[in-house]
């Protein structure tokens, strides 16, 4: 799996917090690697024969380069990334906070789309191979021997058991996982000990080796244009790192240092990663020296199921259908484990960016769409778990690649030079690959945009139309702003909107445009600008006197933000004005839910005056829309149409 995993799988998380209730069960860290391993361990029912397929003699040399990727690259890569990310947010979260704004975002939204590509082609592969499975034992009738059909029943019995529910994993994962490790070092074990009694299996490899590839070099060149087809022997690090609030911390633990958790973490990945170095590189070796060549060809004994082959040949069909059975059983499960993320990484993401749709809050629709999905692709490659490889990697390398570049940036930021550029070359080789892939095998860059530009739309279309939310989860005033306030209840309470001092308040100010978080403060108006706009709203609107008067000045952060706490402080001006000051991501939906905490507090509808915005009403509703600026009268006074539809206790918005 490779993204944000819940551990009760088919449990959606919040749709505003995005965090799972189930989230609390804590477990030792070697059980909760046992959830990495649906996905990662599994894949050693495919990951020989695909590498048989791609490199063919070259194999074990391929593999040895793969297997020194993964613990020279990749492990340190995301043991960063769990030091960094001890949430489990991972590595898109650090690129999103690294950044920052709308890029931010959208490239995340990117990510997104390849991680759905790899999230949905989990689950067809691995149907598609436990199809494979089914259909190449011996005790199979060979009257519904028909992959394709068996691969969509599994799919839909997939779907229809989230449609109901699913349980607790990790108990299960645990099980599944030991028993197919087990089976596994049985096989490859005794696979070991028939090449060593019979050492001419060595000799005759070598032969036909050196006499297809005439030097090393030549053998290093196949390794490294079969490479990208291999790495999907590396799954799993992702899920390593999304699962870490389910591994049990030290009693000192705190949220903002988690140490046991974090060291919990590398633990598993570094656990997993040797485990299943070693079991990659001992099977490639058994199955490359053991199966002849033609059987790994499509349509081939061991096409897909290399394992399996030397199980059922060495061992006896009874063994290995005790091999079929639990190589079938962890990928089925492998694939409701990656439902379980699509159903946690809409929620874990789209509703703070204010980009998830209603329906995409309820567990079934979204158990539909993704199993429509599933059919379509699996129709689409007929089944094949060689032609879905191919986009399978795509998703996998893309966000490896991200997670390379994160700790990068991180390490130069850091200061750490020795380690930014160790991360840059590690950065490079996946930039490479990655590359290599999608101009190989098109197949994974063609889903993944098609993923990127549902998602892309869909979210734009949903932030959109909830643009008119109110947008904050909570409204603080400080003693002053409530002392404010306070005084004015007895009276009316009448608010002016202005905006801070656009010098210090960083580039574009408060409603003129985004401001990068940590640029700056807003600045303050002499009382004299005070005193000006003052009398400016007495004579626009007719005001009998001044009466007693509060300025609003809202400070946009990061506009890409949607919802938020708002935290008002109150200040006096050199004695004369008073004044709340507030950041938000929109100055609208911040304004409106100010003044309706403000009605709730004191009992008192307060009134707020606001200057028309000159230009184009277009333009200034898309600078509301993206930039959290614009026409901020009308826009505030629909923010609080919605919010209170009773006109009566509805604030009052002056325009003028």
């Amino acid at each position: 799996m490779f993204g944000p995993a819940a551990p009760v799988l088919g449990e959606p998380v919040s749709p505003r917090t995005g965090d799972g209730h189930a989230a609390e069960v804590k477990r030792p860290w070697w059980q909760v690697m046992c959830l990495t391993g649906l996905d990662l361990f599994s894949s050693l029912g495919y990951q020989p024969g695909i590498a048989a397929l791609a490199a063919g003699l070259v194999a074990p040399i391929a593999t040895i380069g793969l297997v020194a990727l993964q613990l020279f690259g990749a492990l340190p890569v995301y043991r960063r990334v769990a030091g960094e990310s001890p949430r489990g947010e991972g590595s898109v979260a650090m690129l999103e906070r690294l950044l920052g704004l709308w890029k931010g975002k959208l490239f995340v939204l990117g990510l997104l789309g390849f991680a759905a590509t790899a999230w949905v082609v989990t689950m067809t592969l691995s149907a598609a191979d436990g199809a494979g499975h089914l259909v190449a034992n011996p005790y199979w009738p060979r009257a519904l021997a028909h992959q394709e059909i068996i691969t969509l029943v599994m799919l839909a019995l997939l779907g229809a058991v989230f449609l109901k529910g699913f349980g607790e994993a990790i108990g299960i994962a645990v099980v599944l996982v030991a028993v197919y490790l087990c089976l596994n070092v049985v096989v490859t074990v005794d696979g070991l000990i028939h090449i060593l009694n019979h050492p001419h299996v060595v000799t005759d490899w070598r032969t036909a080796l050196f006499h297809q590839h005439s030097n090393v070099f030549a053998m290093l060149g196949v390794s490294v244009i079969a490479f990208p087809q291999l790495t999907l022997g590396m799954s799993g690090f992702e899920t390593g790192v999304a699962v870490m609030p389910q591994i049990v911390g030290d009693p000192t633990d705190t949220e903002a240092r988690p140490r046991g958790r974090i060291r919990g973490a590398r633990r598993l990945l570094t656990t997993a990663a040797v485990l299943m170095s070693a079991l990659l590189v001992l099977s490639s070796i058994c199955t490359t020296l053991l199966i002849p060549q033609k059987a790994f060809q499509p349509g081939g004994a061991a096409n897909g199921r290399a394992l399996a082959y030397l199980a059922h040949q060495d061992l006896g069909s009874a063994f290995g259908t005790i091999y079929d059975l639990s190589t079938i059983t962890i990928l089925w499960f492998a694939g409701a484990s990656a439902m379980a993320g699509m159903l946690n990484l809409i929620p874990r993401y789209l509703p703070r960016y204010g980009m998830s749709p209603v329906w995409a809050a309820a567990r079934r629709p979204l158990v539909l769409v993704i199993t429509a999905v599933a059919f379509a692709i699996t129709l689409y490659f007929r089944a094949s778990v060689d032609a879905q490889s191919g986009a399978y990697a795509a998703g996998l390398l893309v966000l490896m690649t991200s997670a390379s570049i994160a700790v990068t940036l991180s390490a130069r930021r850091a200061g750490q030079r020795l380690r930014m550029l160790a991360f840059g070359v590690v950065s490079a080789v996946f930039i490479y690959t990655t590359i290599n892939n999608m101009i190989s095998r098109p197949d994974g860059l063609l889903i993944g945009c098609m993923f990127i530009i549902a998602i892309v739309v869909v979210s734009l279309v949903s932030r959109i139309g909830r643009s008119f939310e109110l947008r904050a989860v909570s409204v603080e005033l400080d003693e002053a702003a409530e002392r404010y306030i306070r005084d004015t209840a007895r009276r009316q309470i009448r608010l002016i909107a202005t905006e801070p001092d656009r010098r210090t308040a960083g580039p574009g100010g408060a409603h003129g445009g985004p401001k990068r978080p940590g640029a700056g403060k807003a600045g303050k108006h002499t009382p004299e600008r005070y005193a000006d706009k003052l009398r400016q709203i007495v004579a626009r609107h007719d005001l009998t006197n001044e009466g007693d008067v509060i300025f609003v000045e809202v400070l946009v952060t990061d506009p890409s933000e949607f919802e938020s706490t708002l935290r008002v402080t109150g200040s006096i001006e050199r004695g004369e004005h008073r004044v709340l000051r507030l950041e938000s991501a929109a100055v609208p939906n911040a304004l409106a839910a100010l003044l309706l905490h403000i009605r709730d507090l004191s009992g008192v509808t307060p009134h707020i005056y606001v200057e028309w915005t000159e230009g184009s009403p277009v333009h200034n509703l898309l600078r509301f829309l993206f930039l959290g600026v614009g026409e901020v009268a009308p826009t505030t006074r629909e923010v609080l149409r919605r919010a209170e539809p009773d006109p009566a206790r509805r604030p009052h918005v002056h325009a003028g």
